[in-house]
């Protein structure tokens, strides 16, 4: 027997929701039911124009609709863990946007909350889900580079709006926690959690960082160096060398050319983790300790 569509919630009207909106027509494995905005006039606006049955001036209520089975979080970074831990006080399954938070702390108490509840709670990295970054990681794992040694990545690009929520510090804007979080999640299924981190960060006026260079070391001698920015030119790279070769990767985070919609595949692994009860790509210690390295690095940093 098929499984029935997962019913989904969205909290917040952003852009990036339109990438689930596309790999829910896309896959057929889940459909959603409804929205949420602070804003009953956005919320209703945005419900009209997407099709979506409900909507909710705030997102309490959409946690609270016995419809929806399972809260994509696509709200600001500041506010992902309030309405992931709501989400699944109320035994929804979560979906968070990446980072689910800058804080270890903060992802254990989520973490553990989902498991008491048995519900899914993933972290949308969807890069992971894509085949290119499945292959290098078993090519790297399976010894075609030799013993690794060393790692090069890079993401970044101009956020150019006065307004854009990646400015504001008290959303958790930033870098790092945009499109950083990457290149630390690529080195960690590489190789392994690091030992040591170094990071230091050019700090913008409204006090998130611009620029950041990370250093992360690893087990064996391994190291890790990575650029990130949301005021770089736009850049896009994974580097892996072995003392037998090198593997790189020029589009590594949203695999464009491809012709694989990664934001599908993720979709697919979360509803089948929710229908077949198994756990996701990202499990939750995952979740953990991507959010420890990132602490660690926001910690050098001093941001």
């Amino acid at each position: 027997m098929t499984a029935a569509p997962l019913r989904f919630g969205i909290v917040s009207t952003a852009g990036i929701n339109q990438s689930l909106l596309d790999a829910v027509a896309a896959t057929g494995v889940a459909e959603v039911v409804a929205v949420s905005s602070r804003d009953a006039g956005r919320a209703a606006a945005y419900a009209r124009e997407h099709g979506i049955p409900a909507f909710h001036a705030g997102h309490a209520g959409l946690i609270d609709d016995p419809a929806v089975e399972a809260v994509y979080v696509s709200a600001p970074n500041a506010l992902h863990v309030e309405w992931t831990m709501a989400a699944i006080a109320a035994g929804k399954h979560v979906l968070c946007e990446k980072p689910l938070t800058r804080s270890a702390a903060a992802a254990r108490a989520a973490v553990d909350a989902a498991d008491s509840a048995g519900v899914v709670l993933a972290e949308g990295f969807m890069y992971r889900h894509h085949p290119q970054i499945r292959r290098l990681a078993e090519q790297v794992h399976g010894g075609q580079v030799g013993a690794l040694r060393s790692m090069l990545s890079a993401f970044g690009f101009v956020a150019d709006r006065p307004d854009d929520i990646l400015l504001r510090p008290e959303l958790d804007g930033g870098g790092l926690l945009d499109v950083g979080c990457y290149c630390v999640s690529a080195f960690r299924l590489l190789a392994g959690e690091p030992e040591r981190v170094e990071a230091d960060a050019e700090v913008g006026p409204t006090g998130v960082d611009l620029r950041l260079r990370g250093r992360m070391w690893f087990a064996g001698g391994v190291t890790g160096a990575f650029e990130c920015g949301i005021a770089t030119p736009e850049t896009h790279l994974l580097e892996v060398t072995g003392d037998g070769g090198t593997l790189r990767l020029d589009d590594p985070w949203l695999g464009r050319e491809q012709g694989v919609d990664a934001y599908a595949l993720q979709l697919e692994d979360f509803a089948g983790a929710v229908r077949d009860g198994r756990p996701p790509l990202v499990s939750g210690e995952e979740i953990v300790r991507q959010a420890a390295a990132i602490d660690a690095l926001m910690a050098s940093a001093g941001i």
